[in-house]
């Protein structure tokens, strides 16, 4: 399992992916807003999306786990 992270402060403006779908390393799974930049958080290696930990306009903090894959 590997948790995908928020690497900055920001609000949750889309989420690309959904609970059960392979993803690739690199592929964008949520795009966070921060000071009106929008910045793709990218699965870190492959696998299967298990868990979704977050929702569209939701506030997170760097470090929060965002996406949890299995």
């Amino acid at each position: 399992m590997a948790d995908v992270t928020a690497h900055i402060t920001g609000t949750v403006w889309k989420i690309e992916c959904k609970v059960g779908q392979q993803v690739n390393a690199g592929d964008t799974l949520v795009i966070l807003e921060s000071m009106k930049m929008e910045m793709p958080v990218e699965a870190t290696e492959g696998g299967v999306v298990k868990e979704i930990r977050c929702t569209e306009a939701q506030s997170v903090n760097e470090g929060d786990v965002l996406v949890v894959l299995g």
